[in-house]
């Protein structure tokens, strides 16, 4: 797979982690003044989470997220539903992943840019997120009403599970990060019944080569003639739609 990265730009990752660690404040002193150390990449990624998330804030309905990887998005949307509506405790944030990589690849996630295996991605986050959201709850108003829920496992099986076991369930946002076309089409076909007007779909791999699944269950669901496609001005990556 040929580098998206250049070298220079690998450097200066490098270069920053490397003052990062040579830095005498304690570590939590360097987390609250984060922006002098993330990169501006992925401060965009979190202004588009803050924009996507103003545009639900009248909207009923929890967000679901499939696909978490190391959790940015995940508690990016629940650190942001306690700071804009700390009361809205009927907004859950649900977190599909089966937080072992990749169950299977099918042909229609295949590209000639890269080669997907089964395990790929696999984040390894799964404990470390229950003990943030853990520390989240001690953190936040109305912090004995749970917020936040892992749903682990393949989402073929466990989307299906989940929605027979809370049929009460609404959506407001949907946001897809699984890459790869099967589970992608599940997530959509089963959630989107679930999504009343004015809620958001968004994905992260659109019109991306690397991962032509994801276009792909797009195209064979909601269709593009059905959804009108947007994008923040800064982010290249994600794309989402208002439901009308």
């Amino acid at each position: 797979m040929k580098k998206l990265r250049t070298a220079a730009e690998e450097e200066v990752g490098k270069n920053i982690a490397h003052i990062f660690s040579n830095c005498p404040d304690q570590l939590e002193i360097k987390i609250q003044n984060f922006p002098k150390y993330a990169r501006r990449q992925y401060l965009k990624r979190f202004l588009s989470m803050y924009e996507i998330f103003k545009l639900i804030l009248p909207v009923k309905g929890s967000i679901v997220e499939c696909g978490i990887y190391q959790g940015f998005s995940l508690m990016s949307w629940a650190k942001l539903s306690t700071i804009l509506e700390p009361e809205n405790l009927t907004r859950r944030i649900y977190g599909f992943d089966t937080f072992q990589g990749f169950p299977s690849i099918s042909d229609k996630d295949q590209n000639r840019l890269a080669v997907h295996k089964k395990g790929d991605l696999d984040g390894g986050s799964y404990e470390e997120l229950q003990q943030l959201i853990t520390e989240y709850d001690r953190d936040r108003f109305l912090g004995h009403i749970n917020k936040v829920q892992l749903v682990k496992g393949d989402v073929l099986q466990t989307i299906p599970q989940f929605i027979s076991e809370n049929r009460h369930l609404l959506v407001s946002l949907l946001f897809i990060d699984l890459d790869l076309f099967e589970p992608t089409k599940a997530a959509i076909e089963n959630f989107l019944p679930r999504m009343p007007k004015g809620a958001i779909i968004a994905f992260d791999d659109l019109d991306n080569p690397l991962w032509p699944g994801e276009t792909l269950a797009l195209l064979e669901t909601v269709g593009l003639k059905n959804l009108e496609l947007r994008r923040l001005e800064w982010d290249p990556y994600i794309g989402f739609g208002i439901l009308g």
